[in-house]
């Protein structure tokens, strides 16, 4: 392959972390936010979570921004919209403390300015459930921000999710790139691997692998920084 396009995957990928232990420390965080304003915790979270099926289930007729709070608002009712903008100020405040329930490796953003160096074109191909203020928190714990890429997908900004070949195509139509030139850089072998089904290589940062289909790495070329610089140069 010809690679002049490289797409990063964030959590467990770039950012190492425990998806787990991340969420439940992360829905800790928020719960402590937002129970003192009136939520029921337990509502909360089952909320968050009806609103990122959502998200998932986006069919691209609306922004993830847009099914998120539509489901949130079904279940707390309209009146919970006004509560925006506690939850932008949780992302910019508490939600900081949520990177001790990640992992660091100085590789990840050395590896990223590598690709850059080289000419090639970047992106962060995140799974679009969060609002930028978070992705731009979550980014920072890496040693980069959102200036580092040519696009950083969050839910204001993107119509799909992973794996939905939707979310691929998106955003290289967005990007006018071409799939055979585009590389998939993930941990997922369900969500990251769906790339490929529009000709997009896959490369597999191995190290907080997540493989619930059980799918294994080993049918995609895989290993950890040092490997996916290699692999660039052929």
């Amino acid at each position: 392959m010809d690679i002049k396009n490289v797409l990063f995957d964030l959590d467990g990928t770039l950012l190492p972390m425990d998806m787990e232990a991340f969420t439940n420390g992360y829905f800790g965080l928020l719960t402590q936010k937002l129970v003192p304003r009136g939520y029921d915790p337990k509502k909360l979270i089952d909320a968050i979570w009806a609103g990122t099926a959502a998200m998932v289930g986006n069919d691209g007729g609306r922004t993830n921004e847009a099914a998120f709070w539509a489901k949130f608002a079904q279940i707390f009712g309209e009146e919970a919209l006004a509560d925006q903008p506690l939850f932008e100020e949780f992302y910019a405040v508490e939600f900081q403390r949520a990177r001790e329930f990640c992992g660091f490796d100085p590789k990840a953003a050395q590896a990223v300015r590598a690709v850059k160096a080289s000419g090639r074109r970047v992106v962060l191909a995140t799974n679009p459930i969060f609002p930028a203020v978070a992705t731009r928190s979550r980014l920072s714990w890496v040693g980069l921000e959102p200036s580092d890429f040519e696009l950083v997908t969050t839910y204001e900004n993107s119509r799909f999710c992973k794996p939905s070949v939707g979310y691929y195509r998106e955003i290289l139509e967005q990007l006018d790139m071409e799939p055979r030139e585009s590389l998939m850089v993930g941990n997922d072998t369900t969500e990251d691997t769906a790339a490929a089904e529009l000709g997009m290589g896959v490369f597999l940062i191995d190290a907080c692998l997540i493989d619930k289909a059980g799918k294994g790495a080993d049918a995609w070329p895989h290993g950890g920084f040092d490997d996916l610089v290699r692999f660039l140069r052929g």
